[in-house]
């Protein structure tokens, strides 16, 4: 059985550690913090700062693992290269993890030798360099650093007086050492998905069933799947997932994000890894989730086909202030109810706004998705993360 270095110890990682776990894997967790959700699962642990890499090559070098699977944004991803060289599989390649790890490298690749379509942008270092940038691709807009995750850092400019604030909160949301950010021309969408796209080694690479999925703060807050959208749409949207995920090579699961408007699908983003919209998958609504994909793709196990076989939807569980001991109230109401699971992530800390735990609801296929949605927000909202 392999050895698996995971970079970054969140909820996803902890879920692919269980499933890694189910089949024989040994995992090593590694984070900033002691006690991160994966670490709690795994066989051991390593707290580094990812951006050292020194320490990076340090724990390379002790653990030798087979395979190096980053779950978060702040690496130091050009050392990923060297593995490679030693044999180590870096997934899903140190191309794809250098690449959609920073917003220029993705975005550029997508539209500039693509020519996927996408929002218009600009990229800025300073205040004034956004100010330029918000000029040319006009307002309203979206600000967003070049690092970072969970919606850190985004917000969207409504009038010339938010560009200061804006370039200042994206800043304080970034994460690794890059200063700057990319600012898009908001596009008018009708709705947002993410399509889980699975490359394997030996093997066709298969699609999920689109997610829709809302944000908040630049943070989703409910996702669904199946999401009800046109065929053509669809097509268009697998075209754009199977062009970008072969350009970066490599087995895994990816989830690339879309916008789907009246003039056709815009790429939006991509993560080379399991997607927090994803998390809807543990409501079975496939023959495996995400983390169960993401795993037997980097395996080279054969994944023969991907059945959707529910209807469900994932709400969040946020905190509301900080706390070093964060206490949940309302979990017996919410197990009391049919067609009902939860996951407490197991976060040793909370602050305003952290995801903290997902709801997650099923129904039969014939069920609007509209009423699965409203029973996940509703069973999450019995739950309260209090200090």
């Amino acid at each position: 059985m392999s050895k698996i270095l995971l970079l970054g110890s969140g909820e996803l990682g902890k879920e692919f550690v269980i499933a890694a776990q189910r089949i024989g894997q040994t995992i090593i967790a590694v984070d900033s913090y002691e006690n991160a959700p994966a670490m709690q699962v795994a066989h051991g642990f390593e707290v580094i700062n990812m951006l050292d890499g020194e320490e990076l090559d340090r724990i390379v070098a002790k653990h030798n693992p087979d395979f190096i699977v980053p779950e978060i944004e702040a690496i130091r991803t050009e050392r990923f290269y060297d593995y490679e060289k030693q044999g180590i599989k870096v997934v899903p390649s140190a191309k794809a993890a250098n690449f959609t790890m920073n917003r220029k490298a993705i975005r550029d690749l997508a539209s500039k030798e693509l020519g996927l379509k996408t929002a218009n942008y600009r990229y800025a270092t300073s205040a004034e360099e956004l100010r330029k940038g918000v000029s040319e691709v006009g307002i309203p807009c979206v600000v967003k650093p070049l690092m970072s995750s969970s919606g850190k850092g985004q917000s969207t400019i409504k009038t010339e007086e938010d560009i200061e604030k804006a370039w200042n909160y994206a800043v304080e949301g970034s994460r690794g050492d890059v200063v700057e950010v990319i600012v898009e021309a908001f596009v008018k969408f009708n709705s947002e998905i993410t399509l889980l796209t699975v490359t394997q080694n030996n093997n066709p690479t298969l699609f999920c069933a689109p997610i829709g999925h809302r944000q908040e703060r630049g943070d989703y807050q409910e996702s669904w799947q199946p999401a009800i959208i046109a065929n053509k749409d669809l097509l268009e949207a697998q075209e754009m997932a199977q062009k970008v995920t072969e350009t970066l090579g490599g087995a895994g699961l990816f989830g690339v994000e879309f916008f789907l408007t009246d003039e056709g699908v815009y790429f939006s983003e991509l993560s080379p890894r399991p997607h927090d919209t994803g998390m809807v998958t543990l409501a079975g609504t496939q023959n495996f989730n995400e983390f169960e994909l993401h795993l037997r793709a980097i395996l080279s196990l054969p994944i023969f086909e991907i059945t959707t076989e529910k209807a469900g939807a994932s709400a969040v569980i946020l905190a509301s202030g900080n706390s070093d001991n964060p206490k949940y109230s309302g979990i017996s109401s919410l197990a009391a109810l049919p067609k009902t699971d939860f996951r407490i992530f197991g976060k040793p800390s909370s602050r305003p706004f952290r995801r903290m735990g997902v709801v997650l609801t099923h129904d039969s296929l014939e069920i609007p998705i509209e009423e699965v949605v409203i029973k996940a927000k509703r069973a999450a909202s019995l739950v309260t993360v209090n200090p």
